[in-house]
């Protein structure tokens, strides 16, 4: 489901809200984990921090324990690589993407947070 976010809250790492929520992808869950501990006001990033190191951690584990079955592995690892490129895309354009079951996941700790 996207929400429409398209003035998020300014971020407290002085970048551009929307820049820092595609940071939040880039290496995985070590950027998620670095902006979810230097961000301070903004729920946006927060969001795509919490949501990157919770989808890196699931797409690392199915790679790992299907990754070595042919068929499937030949298509789990380029899918997980567009789902990837795909959430650094929405998030740049100020989409907050909820994933089903890890999005509601990660709105609420980036609320907690």
């Amino acid at each position: 489901m996207v929400q429409p976010s398209l003035n998020p809250e300014p971020s407290s790492t002085g970048l551009d809200p929307k820049a820092a929520a595609l940071l939040c992808y880039l290496l995985w869950f070590v950027t998620g984990l670095v902006f979810l501990f230097i961000e301070k006001q903004s729920r946006f990033v927060k969001f795509h921090a919490v949501q990157s190191i919770a989808v890196s951690v699931l797409l690392m584990v199915i790679n790992f324990i299907f990754g070595w079955i042919p068929i499937i592995g030949f298509v789990i690892a380029p899918a997980s690589i567009l789902l990837w490129i795909a959430l650094m895309a929405l998030a740049y354009q100020g989409k907050a993407y909820k994933l089903p079951i890890i999005g509601d996941f990660a709105e609420q700790q980036a609320r907690k947070l």
